[in-house]
């Protein structure tokens, strides 16, 4: 395996509710003009998986390479070498900039290992109003729409070429700058990790971004309104549903160009061509495909699949069909630096399939969530024991689900079913009995890895041996609240 260039750098980008078909490069209808440079002069994973259906489940794969609940049955990495620890032991500078996702922060151990780190949280209620704003993110988006043409005047007027005349709802910006000044001050080696929250709900993005996306030139307003809509509990109709959807991919195409922008400053400051990219969501977003939206816990395609882009100058470009979950990404990052990785990490490296078209490793990816009584149930589980347990496996074709505790299984072939709404399992023909042999055995050893964990950190919390309960902070809280998790 050769890579023709000295690779000194990694960035990594992630992108909340980034659903695969979201990017161009697997939606030709999509406008995302920066990942589609991207995916035309590296890799593009065409079947990657998140490993749960919302941030805390899919983050402990993407930066630890670990199952979530696997080490104590809580969500976070506090038990885990993480990504970032090790890079820093090996003398690499690392840098993590979290646009105010509160799962994401020092309070689940993610802030472990970098040298420089800032989830953008601690300030969102330094004030009443900055408060209130923040848990009514809408609020904000109208405030951003009445403004943004005498932002744009006052931009022309100064002359000063600013393309980024909007109110900051995302925090977008704030991490965007903080990357761009670490890309501006390091040394090689380094290691860049930056997290955008534009794909999640309320998207709320800039006016341009949905004329980008969208033929309509003053449907602004009508777009916000679908956000009203939803937020009063009022029927969600076709046209709201296909407003909503305009929203997303105008947020997409919003952090399509803040990734544009990084990666501008990557190559200002001399380091485009010694670094590679790696781009990919955390998990999707649902439209409705099976009843609900956002990312309540399920386990289809919508929000698993997910884009993974990988480009390392010198390697050719190629697009991979093979089967990959995210937990392959940090062990990635590593063999590009030529960094062993952790032996209690759980995935393989993908350098092989980027520089060389290996097919990846050929065994299911195994993703989970857990269901209260009620899909739509708050506060959303936190640990093992706040609900039954699902357990997905996938291959490049097949997707079996299983409530671990009822037992109550669904089939799904996605060639010829690409929503999932039959579900083969019901009546199954022998093909489908095979196959549900095969896929049921990983589901049923990972629920029991999980359990064995989470009854590991019971009794070590009874010891008094274990970290204390999860201390949130109120300005934790109030981002979390903001993005529907109370």
């Amino acid at each position: 395996m050769t890579i023709h260039a000295d690779i000194s750098n990694v960035v990594l980008v992630t992108v909340d509710s980034l659903r695969a078909d979201a990017a161009s490069p697997y939606d030709a209808d999509r406008h995302t003009p920066v990942l589609q440079e991207l995916a035309d002069r590296g890799t593009v994973f065409e079947n990657a998986f998140a490993t749960g259906n919302w941030t805390p489940f899919s983050f402990p794969g993407l930066l630890a390479s670990r199952p979530v609940f696997a080490d104590s049955g809580r969500i976070g990495v506090d038990d885990t070498p993480t990504l970032a620890e090790t890079l820093t032991d090996a003398g690499i500078r690392t840098g993590g900039f979290n646009a105010a996702n509160g799962f994401l922060t020092e309070y689940w151990g993610y802030d472990e290992g970098f040298d420089e780190f800032e989830p953008f949280v601690a300030d969102v209620g330094s004030s009443l109003y900055g408060r209130y704003l923040a848990a009514h993110p809408t609020v904000e988006g109208w405030l951003q729409l009445a403004a943004s043409p005498f932002r744009r005047l006052s931009s022309r007027l100064r002359r000063d070429g600013d393309d980024r005349p909007f109110l900051d709802t995302s925090r977008m910006l704030d991490a965007e700058g903080a990357a761009t000044s670490f890309l501006e001050r390091a040394d090689e080696p380094f290691f860049l990790w930056i997290h955008y929250m534009d794909a999640h709900t309320p998207y709320v993005p800039a006016p341009r971004y949905i004329r980008e996306v969208s033929s309509a030139m003053f449907g602004t307003h009508r777009m916000l309104l679908a956000h009203t809509r939803t937020g009063l509990g009022w029927e969600v109709g076709d046209r709201t549903l296909s407003d909503l959807r305009t929203l997303y991919q105008g947020a997409v195409r919003q952090v399509d160009a803040s990734i544009g922008r990084l990666l501008d400053s990557l190559d200002a400051a001399g380091h485009r061509e010694e670094t590679a990219v790696v781009v990919a969501g955390d998990h999707g977003e649902e439209f409705q495909e099976h009843g609900h939206l956002a990312h309540y816990p399920k386990l289809y395609d919508e929000l698993i699949h997910v884009p993974l882009l990988v480009d390392v100058p010198g390697a050719d470009a190629r697009r991979i069909e093979g089967h990959v979950g995210l937990d392959a990404v940090p062990p990635t990052v590593l063999d590009l630096f030529g960094v062993d990785s952790p032996a209690e990490w759980r995935g393989e490296s993908l350098l092989g399939s980027v520089v060389d078209g290996a097919d990846p490793e050929d065994k299911p990816v195994v993703s989970v969530a857990v269901r209260g009584d009620e899909v739509t149930q708050q506060p959303i589980p936190r640990a093992l024991a706040d609900g039954d347990l699902l357990v997905s496996a996938r291959t490049s074709e097949w997707t079996y689900i299983e409530n671990t505790e009822t037992g109550d299984a669904e089939l799904y072939h996605r060639p010829s079913d690409p929503t999932q709404q039959t579900n083969r399992a019901v009546d199954p023909t022998p093909e489908d009995e095979a196959v549900i042999a095969r896929l049921r055995e990983p589901v049923r050893e990972h629920a029991k890895r999980l359990a064995d964990a989470s009854e590991r950190g019971s009794d070590s919390d009874a010891n008094g041996d274990g970290p204390e309960a999860d201390a949130v902070d109120d300005a934790v809280e109030t981002r979390l609240s903001a993005l529907g998790y109370r």
